[in-house]
């Protein structure tokens, strides 16, 4: 047996034993559970470790499985937890609202002041609320089209913008020409024949959007993508806001990930871009399901008709697109969302300006860390979010030897503590000094063991040569 084959086979017991019953649990329920995160990135090489991590409780910066082990979080709920988990001003504002009910039909008490937060915040002029961010992107998009009366749309390569089957569309390049394809097996082709996907941050992306300007009636642009974190093309941005302005397209700012992190007006305020339609979820529903759609009156009245008022002629005159929803402006994240927009409020840009400068010196560290290891491996970030630099966009990637090498990194991290995914990882502020440094240590030690293991080259003789002077 080789030492690869020796090392893996005891890491393989080490970590089942640790982590049983999540493995145990994963077994017992794929049957009649269809999950897709029990299968992304499924490779036959660790079968044997390849189950979720299942949760019983959670709080601040940490969680704990079903075995009783300890974790940092570093997905921290794809990037709804800016706040940590079960942060107590949270956790009080569900609390009262369970005591009041669940009334779904009725309006919902609070939602004014949640509506009037997020345009002080971000500057737009209207909201509306949908359940997921899936649900606030397709209405996003089915609104710029009601309002333009043009079908097509513009999105990029690499971005993400929710399972909605209108943006599931990828162009491959045959022969020097584009065409647009469905992503996936039932996606329909019609579904994606009105959709251009370009090159993010390429001025040819520009041309081709100046090109088909007549019949575009959004470009859909997730600012800083989550898979690209070190793509921030603020002169692109800025560009594509005087195109589309001039030529009546709706901008549509993806702001899932971005909205609230960044900055307290999102991307849209780091960049000094105002979109015409942005859409948010994640930090600002607190934990709970939400979907926002924010914009420019001109294009939100698509929603109601529009502004009118009692004790006079006026009424809905905007032609209406279709929208609904029977869980949209839930008592439960509309209460949820007012605790955390006056939070937001209340403690200013200064709250994400740490957080972001923590985030940057936590990434400096590790890079280097993998610079002095001589490691391929360079990590990226965009405020708090943090990935690797270079990731891919559509293609799946290959199972060799330095993929290998680095999946095993990814469970030897579980296996000390430590949850964290390839790309779209987050600090929150219940990271604490302690915590980040026991990641940066967890990452050190995964690394010496992995050499050893044989699954990382050793380093050069020169290096070592140099050391030892």
């Amino acid at each position: 047996m080789n030492l690869q084959q020796d090392y893996l086979e005891k890491f393989v017991k080490r970590y089942n034993k640790r982590t049983q019953n999540s493995k145990e649990f994963a077994q017992k329920y794929r049957p009649i559970i269809a999950d897709n995160r029990a299968s992304d990135g499924f490779n036959p090489f660790f079968k044997e470790v390849f189950y979720p991590i299942v949760a019983k409780q959670s709080f601040g910066a940490k969680v704990w499985d079903i075995d009783g082990n300890e974790y940092i979080d570093l997905i921290m709920g794809f990037g709804i937890n800016l706040f940590g988990h079960n942060p107590p001003f949270i956790k009080q504002a569900l609390q009262e609202q369970l005591e009041l009910g669940i009334q779904i039909g009725p309006q919902t008490e609070m939602v004014g002041e949640v509506a009037e937060l997020i345009c002080e915040l971000t500057q737009m002029e209207r909201v509306a609320f949908s359940n997921t961010g899936t649900e606030a992107v397709m209405t996003a998009v089915r609104i710029a089209r009601a309002v333009t009366s043009r079908n097509k749309i513009a999105l990029f390569s690499g971005s993400y913008h929710g399972h909605f089957d209108g943006t599931l569309a990828k162009a491959p390049t045959e022969n020097g020409n584009f065409h647009t394809l469905p992503i996936a097996p039932g996606v329909l082709p019609n579904f994606v024949t009105d959709i251009l996907v370009l090159d993010y941050g390429n001025p040819q992306s520009l041309e081709m959007i100046k090109a088909h300007q007549n019949e575009l009636a959004a470009v859909l642009v997730e600012p800083v993508q989550t898979r690209r974190p070190n793509l921030q093309p603020k002169e692109f941005l800025l560009q594509l806001r005087q195109l589309t302005a001039t030529s009546g397209i709706a901008l549509i700012f993806d702001e899932m990930v971005t909205g609230f992190r960044i900055h307290p007006g999102g991307a849209q305020a780091y960049f000094g871009i105002q979109a015409d339609i942005a859409t948010y979820g994640k930090i600002v529903g607190g934990g709970m399901p939400i979907g926002v759609i924010a914009g420019k009156a001109v294009y939100m009245d698509a929603i109601d008709g529009g502004i009118w008022n009692y004790g006079d002629e006026s009424f809905p005159q905007t032609k209406k697109t279709f929208f609904a929803g029977t869980h949209c402006k839930h008592p439960l994240s509309i209460a949820a969302a007012l605790a955390v927009l006056k939070y937001l409020k209340n403690q200013g840009s200064a709250l994400q300006q740490q957080l972001n400068q923590r985030t940057s010196k936590f990434v400096e560290t590790l890079n280097a860390c993998f610079e002095e290891e001589e490691l391929p491996i360079q990590l990226a970030h965009f405020g708090s979010v943090f990935g690797p630099a270079a990731l891919g966009t559509d293609e799946v990637s290959d199972h060799g030897a330095a993929t290998a090498s680095m999946d095993l990194l990814f469970y030897h991290l579980l296996d000390k503590g430590v949850l964290l995914r390839g790309a779209g990882n987050f600090l929150s502020t219940a990271h604490s000094d302690e915590d980040i440094e026991y990641a940066i240590q967890a990452v050190k030690d995964s690394i010496q063991e992995l050499r050893e293991g044989g699954f990382l080259p050793s380093i050069s003789l020169k290096r070592n040569a140099v050391q030892v002077v």
